[in-house]
C-alpha cells in the first residue's frame, strides 16, 4: 500500500520545492501532484518546461518523495466541442509531463455537465478514445473519480464507466468525502466498496457531513433548487462517514492500492489536520 499526501493545503502559497520538503516533513514517501498554478492548474494549459520538471525530479530526490500519481482536470467531457477539443490538447501535454517526470500513474475526475449527462458521456468517450493511444503508448495507468456535480456523481455509473472502457490499466479512484453523493444519500461506504471490487485502485481519505440531512435542509441554499453541490474534505470524525466500517472493508478486501490524505479544509494549520487524519488511516488501517 502506497501512502500518500495530497498538498492542497499548500498549493496557494507555498512553493513546489517547499511543498514537496513539507510533504517529507509531514511524514509521507509519495506526494500526490494535485493542480497548482505553478504546475498544473484546473482547465488550463500546464505552465511546466523542462527545467520544472528536472527540478521537481531533484526536489523530491532530496526530500527522499516519491511522486504516486498526476492529478490534472480537465473539461474533456463537456458537450461544447470547443471546450472538449482544449481539453483533449491540454491532457496530452500532462501526460508527456507525467512521463518526463518517470512517473506511470495519473488520477482525475469525468468533469462534463451534470444537467447534460447523456451529451457529457458522449464527450468523455470521444475524448478518451482520442487519448487512450497516448496513455499506452506511455505506460500511464489512469484512475477515476466520480465527483460532486459531475456528469456522473454516482459509485455505480462511476463503475459501469469504467467497465464500459474495458482496459485493464482504468481503475477506479473513491473518495471517501463525496460518500453521500455515491449515492442516495445514505453514504454506505461497505456498500460502495463491495461494488469495487477488484476496480478499486485509490481512496483518498477525508470526512464530510450529509447534505441530505435534516430533511435536505442540511445546508439552506437560496433560492431553493439551485444548480449547486455543496462537499467538505474535512479530518476524519469531523463528518459523518463511517470510517470504523470504511477502514474494516478495506482491511477485509485487503486493499493495497494508494490511500491518500486528501483533507483540504485547513490551510491556516496543515500539521495539526495531518496529524489526526495521519493518525487515523494509520491505526484504522494497521499500518
Amino acid at each position: 500500500m502506497r501512502l500518500a499526501y495530497d498538498p492542497s493545503h499548500y498549493r496557494d502559497n507555498t512553493n513546489l520545492k517547499d511543498t514537496i520538503d513539507a510533504v517529507a516533513r509531514l511524514g509521507y514517501e509519495w506526494v500526490e501532484l494535485s493542480p497548482r498554478k505553478d504546475f498544473i492548474w484546473f482547465y488550463e494549459y500546464p505552465k511546466v518546461d523542462k527545467q520544472l520538471i528536472k527540478d521537481l525530479k531533484r526536489y523530491c530526490s532530496d526530500a527522499g518523495v516519491k511522486i504516486s500519481s498526476v492529478l490534472p482536470v480537465q473539461q474533456w467531457s463537456s458537450p461544447n466541442e470547443e471546450e472538449r477539443q482544449v481539453a483533449v490538447r491540454n491532457w496530452k501535454r500532462c501526460i508527456e509531463i507525467t512521463s518526463d517526470l518517470g512517473v506511470d500513474l495519473m488520477n482525475t475526475e469525468f468533469s462534463g455537465d451534470k444537467s447534460r449527462p447523456v451529451e457529457s458521456e458522449g464527450a468523455f468517450v470521444k475524448s478518451m478514445y482520442e487519448l487512450m493511444p497516448f496513455f499506452e503508448k506511455e505506460g500511464i495507468k489512469l484512475n477515476l473519480q466520480s465527483h460532486p456535480h459531475d456528469f456522473i456523481e454516482l459509485n455505480t455509473e462511476a463503475i459501469r464507466m469504467i467497465r464500459a472502457l474495458d482496459k485493464d490499466w482504468i481503475k477506479l479512484v473513491y473518495s471517501v468525502a463525496h460518500a453521500f453523493f455515491y449515492d442516495d444519500g445514505i453514504g454506505d461506504v461497505e456498500q460502495h466498496l463491495e461494488e469495487a471490487g477488484g476496480l478499486l485502485a485509490h481512496v483518498l481519505i477525508a470526512d464530510t457531513l450529509n447534505h441530505k440531512a435534516a430533511f435536505g435542509l442540511r445546508y439552506i441554499i437560496n433560492p431553493p433548487n439551485a444548480n449547486v453541490t455543496i462537499h467538505q474534505h474535512l479530518n476524519p470524525g469531523q463528518g459523518e462517514v463511517n470510517f470504523d466500517a470504511l477502514y474494516r472493508k478495506l482491511r477485509e478486501m485487503k486493499f493495497d492500492g494508494i490511500v491518500t490524505n486528501s483533507v483540504f479544509a485547513y490551510p491556516d494549520k496543515p500539521e495539526w489536520s495531518n496529524e489526526m487524519t495521519l493518525k487515523s488511516i494509520r491505526e484504522g488501517l494497521h499500518i
